[in-house]
C-alpha cells in the first residue's frame, strides 16, 4: 500500500501490481462499501490482469479502504472520486491507462473517460440504465434514505429492506466506518453524465440477477463504441464468476 494527497487534501491510498509492458497500465475502481482487496485482488481480476502482463494500479475511493475517512458529505461524490483518480494518473505519471471500475466505481469510471483523455479502454461492472437515466445508481433499486438510514441506525434489527441489510452487514463484517459510508451515498452522483464524449471502446458487464444492474444494454447503448455482456451471478456473486476476470482480461488486451 502507498499514500497520496489528492486535490481537496484527502489522504488517499492505492495498489499496485505487475511490471509495465507494452499496453497501458489498468487502473480499478471498487464499489460502495468495498475496498481495492475485496473487489478486485480476492476474486482474482488482479491476478488475471497480472498474468496476462498487465501493470495494474487500484485505488481505495476515500471513505472506504485504507484511505482517509472525513464525515462531511460535501467531500464525497463520484465527482469528487474522479478527481481523485486523475490525481493519481497524474502522481504515477501515467499518460496512458485502462480503466475498469465496479458499481460506484462504474459510475465514477464513466465520468472519468468523459473527462480525461488518458483512457483508453474502458470496462463497467454493476450498473445499467440507472447510470443512462438517473445519472448513478438506480434509485429505485436503491433508496438512497433507507441505505442512509440502515447505515447510521445503532440497531440492524430495524432494517427491513434486504438489499440494505447486505450492504450493512458487509460494511460490519469489514469494519467500515458507517458514517463515512453514509456521507457517500447522500453525496451520490444523480446529474447527467457525459456519455457520448466517450468515444472509446467500452465493455458493460452486469449479473443476470443484479438488480443494481438492470438492462445493461441501454448503457451500452448510450455509449459511442460499447458492447455488452451479462454473466452468470447478482451484484455480489458476479465478480467472483471466473468469466468476469476474463471478460475483462481479453476485452483490455
Amino acid at each position: 500500500m502507498q499514500t497520496f494527497t489528492s486535490f481537496d487534501g484527502t489522504t488517499l491510498a492505492y495498489y499496485t501490481w505487475g511490471e509495465a509492458g507494452e499496453l497501458p497500465p489498468v487502473a480499478l475502481h471498487h464499489g460502495f462499501s468495498t475496498y481495492a482487496a475485496a473487489n478486485w485482488q480476492a476474486p482474482g481480476i488482479v491476478a488475471a490482469l497480472v498474468a496476462a502482463g498487465r501493470r495494474v494500479v487500484a485505488i481505495d475511493a476515500r471513505g472506504h479502504g485504507a484511505s482517509e475517512k472525513p464525515h462531511d458529505p460535501a467531500r464525497y461524490g463520484e465527482d469528487k472520486m474522479a478527481r481523485d483518480l486523475a490525481a493519481l494518473f497524474d502522481e504515477l505519471e501515467l499518460d496512458r491507462v485502462d480503466l475498469v471500475g465496479y458499481s460506484m466505481g462504474g459510475v465514477v469510471a464513466l465520468l472519468t473517460a468523459a473527462a480525461d483523455p488518458r483512457v483508453r479502454r474502458l470496462v463497467t461492472g454493476g450498473i445499467g440504465a440507472g447510470a443512462v437515466e438517473q445519472g448513478g445508481v438506480d434509485r429505485a433499486a436503491l433508496p438512497g434514505r433507507a441505505l442512509i438510514d440502515g447505515l447510521l441506525t445503532d440497531d440492524p434489527s430495524t432494517i427491513t429492506d434486504d438489499r440494505v441489510m447486505g450492504f450493512r452487514l458487509f460494511a460490519d463484517a469489514s469494519g467500515a466506518d458507517r458514517r463515512a459510508l453514509a456521507a457517500q451515498a447522500q453525496a451520490g452522483h444523480r446529474t447527467p453524465i457525459a456519455l457520448d464524449r466517450i468515444t472509446i471502446p467500452a465493455l458493460v458487464l452486469a449479473g443476470t440477477d443484479d438488480w443494481l444492474a438492470t438492462r445493461p444494454e441501454v448503457l451500452a447503448a448510450a455509449l459511442p463504441d460499447a458492447r455488452w455482456k451479462v454473466l452468470s451471478g447478482d451484484h455480489l456473486t458476479v465478480v467472483r464468476n471466473p468469466e468476469f476476470a476474463t471478460a475483462i482480461t481479453t476485452f483490455l488486451t
